[in-house]
């Protein structure tokens, strides 16, 4: 299915999602949502590289999952620090994570889908 977790294309946007965040953010004074954003960001391809490296599909899908629930909680984080006018550029974060978010989605229906088959 995958040669390396560095080749699946959500993996990759992910990843980048991380350093634009991580280069824009340091100027945010309130630590309350800055440490969140931090937090939660780098969480999202590190899960999928962790199911990635894992030994079992189901696994993986369990990865993707916490990777997926991350996603949500960055996109919370983004919304507020955009609502309360924090940070800059929120918007476009929130835009990429709905597409992870849905990538992820896709990746596990694609998963699921090849287990049934095997089983």
């Amino acid at each position: 299915m995958y040669h390396s977790f560095e080749n699946l294309e959500v993996w990759e946007k992910a990843y980048r999602l991380v350093i634009q965040i991580y280069s824009t953010i340091s100027s945010i004074k309130e630590y309350f949502i800055r440490d969140q954003v931090l937090r939660s960001a780098p969480s999202i391809p590190s899960n999928i590289a962790e199911g990635a490296e894992r030994n079992s599909k189901q696994e993986f899908i369990r990865f993707l999952h916490i990777a997926k629930g991350s996603c949500g909680e960055l996109r919370t984080q983004l919304m507020i620090g955009r609502d309360l006018k924090l940070m800059d550029g929120a918007e476009e974060f929130i835009k990429q994570t709905i597409e992870i978010s849905s990538m992820l989605h896709g990746l596990i229906k694609k998963i699921e889908a090849s287990q049934n088959k095997t089983s």
